[in-house]
């Protein structure tokens, strides 16, 4: 089924910093990363469950959605992604559910005009998330996320 948010206009691209430097280059999106570099986002993940959720926070001292997925992506891929679940719905190519691979981020709307909250898919129907109980995992088909599921993207790819 189609989106309606696949309907706005997306950016293909996006920073990302150059090792070594404090440079930036431009990469296409999806970004090719190694098996390795996507353990490393799952290990990553793992470090912060449980880390305290915090109203715009994007550092260890706590998080809330889209500024843990920034940490993450930041961390592990140098990419230097925007600060709003809004603008990270817009970035990369969009993904049906049933073609949800780990590392694309999922969204949801709370009242079914804007996205507010993202998440990491991990795999078998999991995702991370920052949420007000702070790092958590929860399952995609769980009623409030199943019914609040809007679209997904993928920023990386192994293939």
């Amino acid at each position: 089924m189609e989106s309606k948010y696949s309907l706005k206009k997306r950016k293909s691209y996006i920073s990302c910093m150059q090792e070594g430097s404090g440079s930036t280059v431009t990469r296409h999106l999806p970004l090719k990363v190694t098996e390795k570099s996507l353990e490393q986002l799952f290990s990553s993940i793992d470090d912060y469950l449980g880390t305290n959720y915090r109203p715009g926070g994007a550092s260890s001292h706590g998080f809330d959605c889209s500024g843990f997925v920034f940490y993450i992506y930041k961390q592990n891929f140098r990419m230097l992604l925007p600060r709003t679940s809004g603008e990270l719905a817009l970035l990369g190519s969009m993904v049906p559910k049933k073609q949800l691979r780990p590392g694309d981020l999922v969204f949801f709307s709370s009242n079914g005009s804007r996205i507010d909250h993202v998440g990491i898919f991990i795999g078998e129907n999991r995702f991370a998330h920052a949420a007000t109980g702070g790092i958590m995992i929860n399952q995609l088909q769980e009623r409030y996320y199943n019914f609040h599921y809007a679209c997904a993207a993928r920023l990386i790819t192994t293939e």
